[in-house]
């Protein structure tokens, strides 16, 4: 298969594609989301018990973060094999690793039934989620943007992030009843029914993967020989400068975990005093809103650049996190709508919508999984680790949120500064992706493959 063949896949291609990624996405930023609130309301207790109810949910934060720590390992063992057998076999081990252990992990008795022992369980099964998902997300990227039509590579990768939005509201509709059942029903049983409920998703998100092609990119790859004999290597010796761009790009992801993990704990506090429905119904109908956001940014950064509308994200994030974390402190529960909505639904979609195929796009084929994992995978701990990074930096008093939303706003600062100092990518041909100097001279088939909007002729 040609090259241009490769890039001019049939939309119906592509869009099998893009719903095998949004469900593998859903199911993970379920699995993931379910957990993190069950830290926020649940784990401590459970799995930590301690005189002092601070050191218990900061404890359970923080096997939120391990899950981030063994996300790079997973990421590089699993996007070796991406970028040497195929995007599609790996793509289905990790969707089994991640539903398996979540589903476990609804079935793990407690400290107060088997002692220590239900924590180290609850550690191992958080770690293996995190050694899926560390290939997950860049795995279902490649899969995506190899198969997306000319043009359209952001709004069709855009169904990733769809799949993270759609995955946090199935995880938050889902706790909202568990939640307001009477606080010994929900310790007994009740957080159990979210874990055990994914099980739904896997088996949906499982039948449609079955069902995808190879990429064509990675198929004329292998035919042509073209495949790196250690992936890895060979991204960190031809494109070390992107892989660190993408690592300091990928700690923006704070200020969605801080807002999906911290901001509900802090605003069900003692001090503030939100109960937890008002909080869960708030964070479902603001990420609900992402669904439609992101996808309209997607679209934006392919007629008029990736950069523009990333520097959008950042920036509006940094600007907005204060007045979030200030509307949160008054327990108004309108104005804290109308924060979240400002900061998440609006400003993180900016963001979110455009990323993953500003990614993709900065690797070549043959180390795009493995370029991607190494940049993503290592800035996600530091994401990872945010809620507990929060509620360690949580002051008393009523301003004592601020350095939080300092930490938020610098995580932001760091990104924007990253997409700054990045290469414009939305009009480049893919035979030419991963080149920094996209050579000077374009052929006339690289015009042709170019995207229609602005700079349709530049390179």
């Amino acid at each position: 298969m040609s090259q241009h063949q490769a890039i001019r896949q049939p939309h119906d291609s592509a869009r099998r594609a893009s719903l095998a990624a949004f469900l593998g996405s859903t199911l993970e930023y379920y699995d993931f989301f379910i957990y993190g609130t069950a830290a926020a309301l649940v784990f401590g207790p459970l799995f930590f018990p301690s005189s002092d109810p601070t050191v218990g949910i900061i404890a359970a934060f923080a096997t939120f973060g391990l899950g981030y720590l063994a996300r790079p390992l997973g990421g590089i063992v699993l996007s070796h094999f991406g970028d040497r057998i195929g995007r599609k076999p790996i793509l289905l081990i990790t969707l089994l690793i991640m539903g398996a252990a979540s589903l476990v992990v609804g079935l793990l008795p407690t400290y107060d039934q088997i002692g220590v022992w239900a924590p180290i369980l609850l550690v191992f099964l958080r770690l293996m989620q995190g050694f899926s998902a560390g290939a997950e997300a860049a795995g279902a990227t490649t899969l995506t943007f190899e198969h997306a039509p000319t043009g359209k590579r952001a709004f069709f990768t855009s169904s990733i992030n769809m799949g993270f939005a759609a995955g946090t509201v199935l995880a938050t509709v889902v706790f909202i009843p568990v939640a307001a059942l009477p606080n010994d029903q929900l310790m007994a049983w009740g957080w159990r029914i979210p874990f055990l409920l994914s099980g739904v998703v896997l088996a949906l998100a499982y039948w449609i993967r079955t069902k995808l092609d190879e990429t064509p990119a990675f198929v004329e790859e292998k035919e042509s020989h073209e495949v790196a004999r250690i992936p890895a290597v060979e991204a960190l010796r031809t494109q070390l400068g992107d892989i660190v761009r993408v690592f300091f790009m990928t700690i923006m992801a704070a200020t969605q975990t801080v807002f999906s993990i911290f901001g509900l704990a802090y605003a069900t506090s003692a001090g503030v005093g939100v109960s937890k429905t008002s909080m869960l119904i708030i964070n479902s109908i603001a990420v609900a809103l992402q669904i439609a956001v992101i996808p309209f940014a997607a679209r934006l950064s392919d007629r008029f650049g990736r950069r523009p509308m990333l520097l959008i994200g950042a920036i509006g994030c940094v600007a907005t996190v204060f007045l979030y974390f200030y509307l949160i402190s008054t327990g108004n529960i309108f104005l804290i709508f109308l924060g979240t909505v400002l900061n998440i639904t609006v400003f993180y979609s900016f963001w979110a919508g455009v990323y993953p195929a500003y990614f993709s796009e900065l690797f070549a084929t043959p180390v795009r999984y493995s370029g991607m994992v190494l940049g993503q995978q290592f800035g996600l701990i530091v994401v990872g680790f945010a809620p507990a990074i929060g509620a360690i930096l949580l002051q008393p008093g009523v301003n004592g949120w601020v350095p939080v939303a300092a930490f938020v706003g610098v995580c932001g600062v760091i990104a924007a500064i990253a997409v700054v100092t990045g290469r414009e990518t939305f009009n480049v041909p893919f035979s030419r992706l991963g080149n920094p100097k996209h050579l000077a001279s374009p052929t006339a088939l690289d015009v042709a493959e170019a995207p229609i909007g602005r700079g349709r002729t530049t390179i």
